[in-house]
């Protein structure tokens, strides 16, 4: 009996240690890939004759996709085996990315990536569903984080390699390159990630979907939380569009391989992840989610001085506080979900990959027309509108709270004389 307990044992921990390293290469493959073109638009402006704006592009395309593809797997993705999913989004993205490093057209360009982004949508819709089912409840927390940290990693290790490559050989050598090396990632994940165990594939009727999900969309909480999603997302994306353009322009004149290491600060943002999570386990995720954005405020303000130091500083602050602000917002729609918490994370996925593409692609008119110090106004413009939003939602989560107190010293007693 005590060898077959030990063997036990044994199997669910190499179990585990498989499944957080292939959910961990999973989310590598996937923003690398994703935002493999936001440190190459000057490239792309070059190589095609295209101005900022419409290199942005390139980067929103794939996140449309991602957006339409989390929007159609909210209704199919529980009747399909979570790992083939995985497997298979992994396996056909990459050889997407690698032939869109020999398409000569913009057009087809952006054509690809929209393909992409959708396909990419089958590893973001269930990987933290598979977690959750496959997963002991006493580990499910550290394979969470490491699936996310390999998501943070991913876009950090992605950029830097498509800036530094890109420098050297093009493009399109960046893009074959980190097509290959996903290729590599998704074979491996097919092949050492665990059959589901505790998966049973279901459907929800679509008009039932449906009504979950306007029952979502007509309580303030929830739409709170997917508008400052959709602001902050767009905000940051934007600033990571653009900010290439600056330190490359006469201004800074700062050569490719430096202007790569910006991506490094993606290091801050996985603090900032872990610090948000900590102490909203202490204190209510509510307030720190209006001090993250305040301090994105502050890192913008600080990209708004020309000095190499205050950029890179006023990067680090907004990066951190960036993925605060998302670690909160997403736990405060987990939190009130309850029994929808499938429907709530897919409307919020939806809204803030909508927030990169529509802000990211947008605002880069602004650059075009005017200058970096217009760009940032319009930016602080749109934190001031979530920081209203967040301010709001404060005021009515209060509201609910007191009068939550107030029944129950009303009528606590009341129900307490009637159950004796």
């Amino acid at each position: 009996m005590g060898s077959k307990k030990v063997n036990n044992e044994h199997e669910v921990t190499v179990r585990f240690r498989m499944i957080r390293n292939c959910m961990f290469l999973s989310g590598l493959s996937v923003f690398a890939q994703l935002y493999l073109f936001q440190p190459m638009l000057s490239d792309l402006c070059r190589s095609f004759s295209i101005t900022p704006a419409e290199s942005s592009l390139a980067v929103s395309a794939s996140t449309v996709g991602m957006a339409v593809g989390l929007l159609f797997l909210a209704f199919k993705a529980d009747g399909i085996s979570r790992e083939k999913l995985m497997g298979a989004s992994l396996i056909l993205s990459s050889v997407l990315t690698i032939t869109s490093a020999f398409i000569d057209s913009y057009f087809f360009l952006l054509f690809f990536n929209l393909l992409k982004g959708i396909v990419l949508a089958g590893v973001s819709a269930v990987a933290l569903a598979y977690l959750s089912e496959e997963v002991d409840s006493s580990k499910i927390g550290l394979a969470i984080s490491l699936y996310l940290s390999g998501n943070t990693l991913g876009g950090m290790s992605g950029r830097v390699a498509a800036t530094l490559v890109s420098g050297y050989g093009g493009w399109q050598l960046a893009t074959l390159v980190i097509g290959i090396v996903s290729l590599a990632l998704g074979a491996i994940f097919c092949w050492k990630i665990p059959a589901g165990r505790n998966f049973s594939a279901s459907m929800t009727p679509f008009r039932e979907k449906m009504r979950q999900m306007r029952s979502l969309l007509t309580q303030t909480t929830f739409i709170s939380m997917y508008v400052i999603a959709a602001l902050s997302m767009g905000i940051f994306v934007s600033v990571y569009n653009y900010l290439s353009f600056l330190l490359e322009s006469p201004v800074f004149g700062l050569p490719h391989h430096l202007v790569a290491m910006i991506f490094m600060m993606y290091v801050a943002g996985i603090i900032g992840s872990v610090v948000a999570g900590v102490l909203s386990d202490r204190f209510g995720p509510e307030v720190l989610l209006q001090g993250a954005l305040l301090l994105m405020g502050v890192g913008m303000s600080l990209l708004l001085v020309m000095k190499l130091w205050a950029i890179v500083l006023g990067l680090g602050i907004l990066t951190f506080a960036f993925f605060s602000t998302h670690t909160l917002a997403s736990r405060i729609v987990s939190m009130h979900a309850q029994h929808l918490k499938s429907s709530a994370t897919s409307i919020y996925w939806l809204f803030y990959y909508a927030g990169s593409s529509l802000i990211g692609s947008l605002t880069g008119i602004v650059l075009v027309n005017s200058e970096w110090f217009s760009l940032m106004e319009v930016l602080l413009a749109l934190l001031f509108c979530a920081l209203i939003v967040s301010s709001l939602f404060i005021f009515k989560y209060r509201l609910y709270e007191k009068s939550k107190v107030y029944s129950h010293r009303r009528y606590g007693n009341n129900d307490v004389r009637s159950r004796n």
